[in-house]
């Protein structure tokens, strides 16, 4: 099944973020928001916070990449239903410098199975350019 599916989530909004208060208390680390699941697609914010830049004012690559992988997280739980997944590979293309501000994540499960595939945009609040592509393998442990 890919992202273009028009079937539900397989998980709410609000059971998502119970999920990760519950299971992954890293996300409020970073103050990444959950905005939108979809059946296999998702999209999230990393809030502008000074802690997360290094020289020259850009965010720093581990705080796009913990996006990046909590985005493809959501939108496998959304396509699957399967908490249990995990990252078995992740691939980050840094394109351009991270501006301070708001950073957008948008994901799209490509393939589902017993492992999963997709990938990340991640953008700048007020751009179209992306600024990172991601793409990873999840692992689905038996439910």
């Amino acid at each position: 099944m890919t992202a273009t599916t028009t079937a539900s989530p397989r998980i709410r909004l609000d059971e998502f973020l119970l999920l990760l208060d519950t299971h992954h208390p890293f996300a409020k680390v970073l103050g990444i928001q959950i905005l939108e699941i979809g059946h296999g697609t998702a999209t999230l914010s990393l809030p502008p916070n000074p802690s997360f830049q290094r020289l020259g004012g850009i965010v720093a690559g581990p705080m796009l990449m913990g996006l990046a992988d909590l985005a493809m997280y959501a939108a496998i739980v959304g396509a699957t239903g399967n908490a249990e997944a995990v990252t078995a590979s992740l691939t980050i293309n840094f394109l351009r410098k991270s501006p301070p501000g708001t950073i957008y994540a948008h994901a799209r499960v490509l393939k589902t199975g017993r492992l999963c595939a997709g990938d990340v945009t991640l953008i700048s609040e007020g751009s179209s350019e992306p600024l990172a592509h991601s793409v990873s393998t999840w692992s689905l442990p038996k439910a």
